[in-house]
């Protein structure tokens, strides 16, 4: 453990330091993140697994990846595996990896002691019937007419449950707390409820799955969890927490984890405490797991990895990179204050990372024919470009230049207007790297459409000669025509068009908001040198970051992905 922890910069470090001086949890520190495996990872997920592995490295402690899986309805072993993928990727690895069905006979035994000793009972009312007795925020509940039954025709009761003697949705395991509270989440919870569905790890063995609140509460005790971090809508949930595991009591029941010392899985017990932070929200964004779980079943996006989805598997398929994503939620920061932060601030991180990491390339993605009339038809050279301006340790690449070029069309204006210093006809502009030219002819095809500038090469602005200082406005960049690697480019922007996609007040669903122009396909040219592996980012000066598509990009048939623009196209296109 490092002698010197470090200086706490929010609340929760602040208790977490206060409580390794105090001694309390015998100076450990364990964390946990225990997503549910019914979808994939989003990037609000990503500040939740920054903090609580983050805590855990920062303070010689451990942190457990748990998956969540009580719902067996909704849960999938490609949800799992996605999300111990994300977490890896992130840069962070788990010191134990447990399921909550791991614990599913430690929850029966629990339970059964609740029934024992009178602070639980086996309720027949509907879910309807449960809602009306629950009263409302202003009004008290009324008791359930099962509330007191006996202990043991409760334990009869929930031991039949256990055996699937009853259909779906017959009885409830209730606590038995206190209809009358000002906490709806104390009115006598569900503990358990029947459903007769296969899980994914326990097969048909149980006909009873316990709920979440309670789950998660012993899921913690039982790893030795010292700081359960949770998101801000479990604030109202803690009194149940602690209620829960104040009554099961299991540092003094030993015997409630003999399961576990069985099987090999049993770890210190602990009485865990469970702290609150506002959850990360982003504009332009869903992160509603249903939401995105009907973005991917209506067909509206290609899948959980699509590049424009906020999913983690979305964005590291869209070139993010895993360092900026965690740059990204430390400078956010961690409070109770809800807030919404603006996505050009994750951007702006990203960018900063991939000037750092990314090698430059040439590229062209909408191309119009450069022609050099004063070079002879076979010339042909290679020229030395650096990989990155800034970082002479990247070296240098080949890059091939012959007579004919491709550029971006919008280099290129026949009729000149204020303020355009590219291409013009009788204009001059530096090509990079070869020297500077003057269009001295267009050809345009049958639409009238301009197909190639003819230009002539000022041979004495070559790199090296005595005119190679001269100056022009405009610098522009091209990519060899004989040369390049034709490719598919993909341009995304953001997936939705307003700030707030899940604000319905006007009528409309977070559907209506859909962008219709998040992605554009164009086929451009690349340089030779920007054939790399899938997976591989680079600058294609003067457009953006863009990176080798992960599932479609091969040698023969590039893939780019436009990871982001240069600078905030977006807020200025907004305004």
């Amino acid at each position: 453990m490092s002698s010197n922890p470090p200086i706490p910069n929010n609340f929760i470090r602040q208790i977490v330091t206060g409580d390794r001086e105090s001694g309390k949890h015998g100076g450990r520190v364990v964390t946990r993140f225990p997503p549910e495996p019914n979808g994939y990872l989003h990037l609000g997920h990503a500040k939740s697994i920054c903090l609580n592995f983050g805590v855990a490295r920062d303070y010689g402690g451990v942190c457990h990846l748990r998956l969540d899986d009580t719902n067996p309805t909704r849960e999938d072993p490609e949800f799992v595996e996605a999300i111990k993928a994300d977490v890896r990727w992130l840069g962070f690895d788990w010191d134990a990896l447990r399921h909550a069905s791991d614990y599913f006979e430690v929850f029966y035994l629990c339970a059964l002691k609740l029934i024992r000793d009178g602070k639980a009972f086996v309720c027949d009312l509907s879910a309807d019937e449960v809602r009306e007795y629950r009263g409302t925020l202003t009004e008290a509940g009324r008791n359930s007419p099962y509330r007191e039954r006996s202990v043991e025709e409760n334990l009869d009761l929930f031991q039949r449950m256990r055996a699937g003697e009853f259909p779906d949705g017959a009885k409830t395991l209730r606590a038995k707390i206190d209809m009358a509270s000002g906490n709806i989440n104390l009115r006598d919870p569900a503990l358990y409820r029947i459903r007769k569905t296969a899980h994914q790890n326990t097969g048909d063995a149980w006909p009873i799955y316990p709920m979440y609140d309670y789950a998660h509460c012993i899921s913690d005790a039982v790893e030795g969890i010292t700081h359960s971090l949770c998101t801000l809508e479990f604030e109202d949930h803690r009194p149940l927490y602690d209620w829960c595991l104040a009554q099961i009591d299991l540092p003094n029941h030993p015997e409630l984890v003999q399961p576990l010392v069985d099987a090999g899985l049993h770890m210190p017990v602990s009485t865990p405490q469970q702290i609150e932070f506002a959850r990360g929200n982003l504009d332009y964004t869903v992160t509603s797991k249903r939401k995105l779980a009907a973005l991917v079943e209506d067909g509206l996006v290609d899948g959980w990895d699509d590049p424009r989805m906020p999913t983690l598997a979305g964005v590291r398929r869209r070139g993010y990179p895993a360092a900026a994503i965690r740059n990204f939620w430390e400078r956010a920061g961690i409070s109770k204050q809800v807030s919404t932060i603006e996505y050009s601030v994750l951007e702006a991180c990203v960018r900063e990372e991939l000037d750092a990491s990314a090698p430059r390339r040439l590229a062209v993605i909408d191309p119009l024919k450069l022609v050099i009339a004063n070079l002879p038809g076979d010339h042909a050279e290679t020229l030395t470009f650096p990989n990155h301006p800034k970082n002479e340790v990247f070296g240098t690449r080949a890059v091939p230049f012959a007579r004919e070029l491709w550029i971006e069309r919008e280099d290129f204006l026949e009729e000149p207007v204020k303020g355009f210093h590219r291409l013009v006809p009788g204009g001059e502009v530096r090509l990079r790297g070869v020297g500077i030219v003057e269009c001295i002819e267009t050809k345009k095809d049958t639409s009238g459409k301009v197909s190639e500038v003819h230009c002539t090469l000022d041979l004495a602005s070559r790199p090296g000669r005595e005119g190679a200082e001269r100056k022009v406005k405009g610098t522009i960049h091209w990519v060899g025509a004989r040369d390049a690697i034709e490719a598919e480019v993909r341009l995304y922007e953001r997936l939705f068009t307003v700030a707030d996609p899940n604000d319905d007040s006007a009528g409309k669903t977070f559907r209506d908001c859909l962008n219709p122009n998040s992605r554009r396909v164009v086929r451009g040219f690349v340089e030779p040198a920007a054939a790399a592996p899938a997976g591989t980012a680079f600058q294609f000066e003067r457009l953006g970051y863009f990176v080798a598509d992960s599932r479609d990009h091969t040698a023969g048939r590039p893939v780019f992905n436009r990871i982001v623009t240069l600078r905030d196209s977006f807020a200025k296109a907004a305004k």
